[in-house]
């Protein structure tokens, strides 16, 4: 994928989420959405070297994940307006997302509860040899958890088709990193010899997509499983349209000095050409979200089990 691409694609992300903030005051958004500015080209880059037969799983913070995977743009507005031509029928709202037909596995509101799911369909990939590779998000906070550290192991065992992938922003919702975790995710990983990676330019979309590639060609060629940290920087607060502005827990000079290096802010010149474009699209989605209904109670129990 050319760089003019994949920086349309995460300024397009951008903009759309820039929207639902927008709108997120007005009650026509029925769930709390924790949202991705800042973190896009994570998603992009990753998500720019699989296929449509490569799966996903996400954390609650999916939004960009589900479009730069190819997730309609459409059905996530819908779900957000708890409409039943959601992706989800209008039942899963912001942090549930799922697109089977291009390989999104889903979201889950509950801190690391998609990587064992991830851990699990990399498994049957394995023994089904469907030549599927498996990618996982989570953020630093997930590390802490136990199911985290027993599915490392599972997947350092079984020699997985899967690359973990740390959306590393030095928070686990208010808490700085660094307060809450006595060990190094990287140094950790390895010590269940997985093979890991660092890509510091979280910001910049085509680094990202170079890291992404290098270690999913390995995985595809060597075997997996491999962890790939991004560091990165979530503009917005945990959840909310609202600005970070928290002193306590994360300086404001921090956030600028993240934003002066994003370039869909210091490339803004060269990206206006598509927001027209892009606005077009997003207006679409949102008269379709708005045109259409509300699930009928019998519904309601529909695909729950």
């Amino acid at each position: 994928m050319t760089e003019a691409k994949l920086l349309f694609e995460t300024y397009r992300i951008r903009l759309v989420e820039e929207r639902i903030a927008a709108i997120y005051p007005s009650d026509r958004v029925q769930s709390p959405v924790h949202l991705s500015n800042g973190q896009e080209a994570i998603a992009v880059g990753l998500c720019a070297n699989l296929s449509d037969n490569d799966l996903v799983f996400g954390t609650y913070r999916s939004h960009a994940l589900y479009l730069a995977k190819g997730g309609d743009l459409r059905e996530l507005m819908a779900e957000l307006f708890g409409k039943v031509t959601g992706c989800t029928m209008g039942k899963g709202g912001s942090m549930h997302l799922a697109a089977k037909d291009v390989g999104v596995y889903g979201s889950s509101a509950i801190v690391a509860s998609t990587i064992p799911h991830a851990v699990g369909a990399a498994y049957a990939a394995s023994l089904r040899n469907s030549q599927q590779l498996v990618v996982c998000f989570f953020g630093e906070g997930a590390t802490g958890t136990g199911v985290y550290h027993e599915c490392l192991n599972f997947a350092s065992i079984h020699q997985l088709p899967l690359l973990f992938v740390c959306e590393y922003n030095g928070l686990a919702i208010y808490s700085r990193t660094k307060d809450i975790q006595a060990f190094d995710i990287v140094a950790h990983a390895n010590s269940y010899g997985i093979i890991t990676s660092v890509e510091e330019n979280g910001f910049d979309v085509t680094a990202v997509f170079s890291a992404a590639r290098r270690e999913i060609e390995n995985i595809r060629s060597v075997g997996g499983p491999r962890l790939l940290l991004v560091h990165t920087c979530r503009y917005k607060e945990h959840v909310g349209p609202g600005d970070t502005t928290n002193e306590e827990y994360r300086p404001h000079s921090m956030l600028e000095e993240w934003k002066s290096k994003d370039p869909l802010i210091v490339n803004i010149d060269r990206l206006g050409k598509f927001k027209t474009e892009i606005e077009v699209e997003i207006d679409d989605a949102i008269k379709f979200a708005e045109d259409s209904a509300f699930p009928e109670v019998s519904e309601l129990l529909k695909d729950i089990v």
